[in-house]
């Protein structure tokens, strides 16, 4: 009997443990013949445990609810299918294959069952995909829909439109012409646009992934499904720089980007823009737009893209204010930073500055907040999170004033003069109207003479503060800054001790040194007039 209970109990015991290691086994397995799909396949797979709207398997047509979905042409599969699926239908072309003949047009690629909610047929304008079943079909380029008692043979081989975003999309025969003269060892590739359409403005898509609220995965795949997988691009895995040189093959001043990002990001694909300039690509530079991941968005702001970005505006909305803004352009500046001392051996800092430059509480905040960014990363995906953890620092200053008397400790020139300091705790240097994740700084409160501040005169428009609670102030609109001037050159000593300094969101802890900012070059950038913040609409 103590035999058998000893028996039972080891049975009890390591039995649901076996069954456990062969369900993780075959699980593991699983995924390694998913993910060897995955790598091996030309659509853009990828796997989700639960998909956000009903859907049915393009082969089987059961009902699924987990499964996979290709993020350019929309194709949705279950497990067990996705080999199959892999071999019957084609993905989204990036070059049209050759057939011996130049191509000024493709016919639509219809993909079968899961149309986006509330489209309408092309054919008799009623609703499509009302039926629980795998029903109906989308032009995975021209986004059109058709019911499939509406579907005729013409459909099948007619000429697609590419819809409502045809301006923007570049066509896969477009860059099959270009493959061809590129192998002739012809560069006009002007003659080529023709065969696209007279207001052709092609759009390449910047976002990384890493910013803000880490939106960016998803659009990804939102303007792959719209565009072409040859025009979205993850700057994670690849350089802005690598990205932009598609302009190269595109008509000249006619190519628009969208940075999906922070002003960092932003800062980043302008940097790779004046490379360009470098290497002689001058008349390939496109204009950019902004879509506002990150934390401040203070530069978005200002060219009217808003203060953040949460999936409130459809990605198509999105693509219509692209091709409706207008082009202006951005100061961008250089920022040197000369340390004292070491006989002047050291090499200076060198920055670009498109957003500002400041001394005092708030580079410290900016400092307090990287530093703890760092130590701990994954705390840091929520802006709301963000701003919390910039107000924590802002707020312990206000107690310590670690920054007091910089009038002491600095000395500040504008075009040469001297400028004599009041009693401040931060200095400020301003290119655009934004500040502070949406403060306009150097109007205040509104009710005192001041000079314009314009993003593209030449001018910097330099402020001083009292401290973080001024800062504080100013931001709800209860006191105004000390205006210490407009200047095309700033120079700005630091005669003792080590400071909180920050361009651009970027901080470090300086020691004496002098900072000169001189005016570098423009950027050619795209302002939208619809976006209009609160304070846009009192001013």
């Amino acid at each position: 009997a103590d035999w058998s209970l000893v028996f039972w109990t080891l049975c009890a015991v390591i039995l649901p443990v076996l069954i456990t290691l062969w369900c993780s086994f075959q699980r593991s397995r699983r995924q390694v013949l998913i993910r060897d799909i995955f790598r091996k396949s030309k659509h853009d797979w990828h796997y989700t445990d639960l998909f956000g709207q009903p859907s049915y398997c393009c082969v089987c047509a059961q009902h699924i609810l987990q499964g996979a979905f290709c993020n350019c042409c929309g194709l949705r599969v279950s497990e067990g299918c996705l080999k199959k699926a892999d071999q019957l239908f084609l993905c989204k072309e990036i070059m049209m294959r050759s057939n011996g003949g130049a191509h000024s047009s493709m016919p639509h690629h219809w993909i079968r069952g899961n149309v986006p909610l509330c489209s309408c047929c092309m054919i008799c304008k009623q609703q499509c995909g009302t039926q629980p079943k795998l029903c109906d079909y989308r032009c995975v380029w021209c986004q059109y829909t058709v019911h499939d008692e509406c579907m005729m043979d013409y459909l099948k081989t007619e000429e697609c439109t590419f819809g409502e975003f045809r301006d923007l999309i570049i066509p896969p025969y477009y860059l099959s012409t270009i493959n061809q003269m590129r192998k002739d060892k012809r560069t006009n590739y002007e003659k080529v646009v023709p065969y696209c359409r007279k207001h052709w403005m092609p759009v390449i898509i910047l976002a990384n992934t890493r910013s803000g609220n880490n939106m960016g995965e998803t659009l990804l795949g939102e303007f792959k499904i719209l565009l072409t997988p040859v025009q979205v691009f993850d700057l994670s895995k690849i350089a802005p720089a690598k990205a932009l040189q598609l302009c190269t093959l595109l008509p000249c001043n006619a190519v628009r980007v969208l940075v999906c990002g922070g002003d960092g990001t932003v800062g980043w694909v302008l940097d790779a823009i004046d490379e360009m300039k470098i290497k002689g690509q001058e008349r390939y530079i496109p204009q950019v737009a902004v879509l506002p991941l990150g934390t401040g968005n203070d530069l978005s702001n200002t060219l009217g893209w808003g203060a953040g970005y949460a999936g409130e505006v459809p990605v198509e909305q999105i693509l219509r204010n692209v091709m409706e803004a207008d082009g202006i352009k951005l100061d961008r500046w250089k920022v040197q930073v000369t340390n004292k001392g070491y006989y002047n051996l050291r090499k200076p800092k060198v920055f670009t500055m498109n957003n500002y430059f400041s001394i005092g509480p708030d580079a410290l905040m900016a400092l307090n907040f990287h530093a703890h960014r760092e130590k701990t990363p994954s705390l840091f995906s929520s802006r709301i999170i963000n701003k919390a953890v910039y107000f924590f620092y802002g707020t312990k200053d206000c107690l310590v004033q670690e920054c007091k008397d910089l009038n002491k400790k600095v000395e500040l020139e504008l075009d040469g003069e001297r400028i004599e300091l009041p009693n401040l705790e931060g200095i400020i240097v301003l290119n655009i109207g934004y500040w502070g994740g949406g403060c306009r700084l150097w109007e205040g409160m509104g009710d005192e003479p001041y000079p314009l501040a314009r993003h593209d005169d030449g001018l910097l428009e330099v402020v001083g503060v009292h401290g973080s609670f001024h800062c504080a102030q100013i931001q709800v609109k209860l006191a105004n800054p000390v205006r210490l001037g407009q200047a095309h050159t700033v120079r700005l000593i630091l005669k003792s001790s080590k400071m909180p300094m920050q361009v651009d969101g970027e901080p470090w802890a300086q020691g004496p040194c002098t900072v000169t900012i001189t005016h570098k070059t423009r950027a050619l950038m795209l302002y939208h007039s619809g976006e209009q913040t609160d304070d846009d609409a009192s001013s």
